[in-house]
């Protein structure tokens, strides 16, 4: 069964945050630094910085639409926890 992912990616240089869903974050990371995202193209080096996995595409794509409206306390709050499958 394939899993869905939603993520977050950081910009250093912009100091800017990028929300997303995939089924494959990892390679979902080099398209955008590969500049292949409409938003995210020439605003890298992008860093892999959040994902967290769901059973379901549908419950991938809720969650990634919550995430778009939080601001950056609670994102940094996101990547820092224990929902965040990197820390694990």
């Amino acid at each position: 069964m394939e899993k869905h992912f939603t993520y977050i990616l950081y910009s250093p240089k912009l100091n800017l945050y990028y929300k997303g869903y995939s089924t494959d974050p990892h390679k979902r990371l080099l398209q955008h630094n590969n500049d292949e995202g409409r938003y995210t193209a020439g605003k890298g080096p992008w860093e892999l910085v959040f994902v967290k996995s769901y059973p379901t595409k549908r419950e991938a794509l809720i969650a990634e639409r919550k995430l778009k409206r939080c601001n950056p306390q609670y994102l940094q709050k996101l990547i820092t926890g224990d929902e965040n499958e990197l820390n694990q």
